[in-house]
């Protein structure tokens, strides 16, 4: 069996092997919650501890034993805060392959970025999910099923002004444009500015429940934004848009 010694402690390849699938659990932990609102309700957690120690320091009893019974069930209250968090991940373990796919071919990204230049150039508003390894045919409602080749003059029919099926969101699979029209849930709690609409926090709303990467043009601005893991880029000009899109789509 592999080892070796430091001082007097004895390290075996399993103690490696532990402290390394750790270390990779809490980094991919770091990475899930980066940028997101988990990162301030463990600061409010760490808080709570801090304060239960040092109530337990100046004798506090009262606050002391309140704290304790609230930290005694901590396990469950971190599934009930981080509930969402954590079915993403397990969701994304799940649809996790060896064997990367390729979400959208070359082709069909290249005249997905020309109609959304041309929308926002037009002030034609837009709302477009790629669905990557989380299917999300069960947080989408309504819309019509298209199962079309996609086109950019396709994409253009669909959203222009005069057509009914322009307020809703396209969804893009297997690079095809799988529906048309479809709801998607509001992101919750999202402070989000005067200048950001319903197609927006729509966008937000897709990315914290799933892997997918929406993407916005705005009627008013003209401007076209990107969201992916609840995270929005906004004022994207070409050159920005194929980087930061070329990216989204490589994770």
């Amino acid at each position: 069996m592999l080892s070796f010694t430091i001082g007097h402690l004895q390290i075996t390849w399993r103690d490696i092997l532990d402290v390394l699938l750790v270390g990779y659990i809490f980094f991919r932990i770091i990475l899930l919650i980066k940028g997101s609102r988990a990162v301030s309700v463990i600061y409010g957690l760490l808080l709570v501890v801090i304060v239960y120690f040092a109530a337990g320091e100046f004798g506090l009893y009262t606050l002391s034993w309140l704290l304790g019974n609230f930290l005694g069930s901590i396990f469950l209250v971190v599934i009930i805060l981080f509930r969402r968090d954590i079915r993403k991940a397990l969701a994304v373990m799940g649809a996790t392959t060896i064997f990367k796919k390729e979400l959208v071919q070359s082709s069909v990204l290249d005249e997905l970025i020309i109609a959304l230049l041309q929308m926002a150039k037009n002030k034609t508003g837009a709302l477009i999910v790629i669905e990557r390894n989380i299917p999300i045919s069960d947080i989408i409602s309504g819309g019509i099923e298209l199962q079309a080749k996609f086109s950019k003059d396709l994409l253009l029919t669909i959203f222009h002004p005069d057509t009914s099926l322009h307020d809703g969101a396209v969804i893009i699979r297997d690079s095809k444009i799988d529906r048309a029209a479809c709801i998607l849930p509001l992101a919750t709690g999202f402070k989000h500015e005067a200048s950001l609409g319903t197609r927006h926090r729509a966008a937000l709303g897709v990315t914290e429940e799933s892997d997918a990467v929406a993407l916005v043009v705005s009627e008013e601005r003209g401007s076209i934004s990107l969201a992916v893991g609840g995270r929005i880029t906004s004022g994207l000009n070409e050159v920005r848009l194929k980087k930061v899109l070329g990216a989204a789509l490589r994770k």
